[in-house]
């Protein structure tokens, strides 16, 4: 604290005078301020403007655990844990939570109408083998819009979303059908949602016979059936909705694309052992 004091104040007295009036020894004041950088001091700092580039680049995102999967991936940095979370800590970035939703679990109820063909199976081996869907909403000025995605289980990649001034039926058939043209219309999709009437509407319904879609349905009022898309819209507020206020549906709508590009080409997915969306996807030999 005193050398601080020194260094600061050094501009506006003689050293001497602030040496004796901090009882602070000379030879210690110039040893301190004038010694070289150690090895690791110096790797410190390179790895801070390493992770300090990441962290920017992930506009504020990322955590310890990314930032070390980026490290390694980008800059070939094999660091612990540990260590990001100290370089980051030192960097005071403002801090964001990242628990994931845990839902307490309920007793399911048997519907042969809105059978769960899933079973909460939710890694299959290949894309385009099941696709999972939700809506949430969002505040546009003084209304609500409400956003449908369809997010592919292979690699956690959006393939569609879309945003509406209404929630119906029509909101999730034109999404659909945005996730079949950009897919190349893949056949025997199983497509898991919860039991909202956007997606047990006879207007939905014939739309997944069109596309020959099966359908699976989560439990009533069990919310952990279609994890993967509640903890895609918990980081989707987190990393970008809650961050803005939107005045028009376009603001929202520029926001989603450019989250949705970012979040299949750069954020690294536990699921997919650090590998991005599209990463993933890239793995998967026919």
């Amino acid at each position: 604290m005193r050398l601080n004091a020194v260094h600061t104040l050094r501009t506006q007295h003689k050293i001497v005078t602030l040496c004796r009036v901090l009882r602070v020894n000379r030879s210690t004041y110039y040893k301190h301020f004038s010694a070289k950088a150690s090895p690791r001091e110096i790797e410190n700092q390179e790895l801070r403007r390493e992770i300090l580039e990441i962290y920017i680049r992930s506009k504020k995102r990322f955590g310890a655990p990314k930032i070390q999967r980026k490290l390694e991936a980008e800059y070939g940095r094999k660091i612990s844990l540990g260590r990001v979370y100290r370089l980051k800590k030192t960097m005071n970035f403002p801090a964001l939570g990242t628990v994931k939703p845990r839902f307490k679990a309920k007793k399911k109820e048997e519907n042969i109408i809105y059978e769960n063909k899933l079973k909460q199976q939710f890694n299959p081996n290949r894309p385009n083998a099941v696709w999972v869907s939700d809506i949430t909403y969002q505040r546009v000025g003084n209304k609500w819009s409400y956003i449908c995605v369809i997010i592919d289980l292979f690699g956690r990649k959006l393939i569609a979303w879309n945003v509406r001034t209404r929630s119906d039926s029509t909101l999730t058939e034109d999404t659909l059908a945005a996730a079949m043209r950009t897919r190349g219309y893949p056949r025997g999709i199983l497509f898991h949602s919860d039991r909202g009437v956007q997606y047990t509407s006879g207007q939905f319904r014939k739309a997944a016979d069109r596309f020959e879609v099966i359908q699976s349905f989560s439990a009533k009022a069990h919310p952990y059936d279609n994890a993967v898309a509640e903890s895609f819209f918990k980081f989707l507020k987190l990393e970008e909705l809650d961050r803005k206020s939107f005045h028009s549906e376009a603001e929202l709508k520029l926001s989603m694309t450019a989250y949705a590009n970012w979040y299949n080409r750069e954020r690294p997915h536990s699921a997919n052992s650090g590998r991005t969306p599209n990463e993933m996807e890239d793995t998967f030999v026919i």
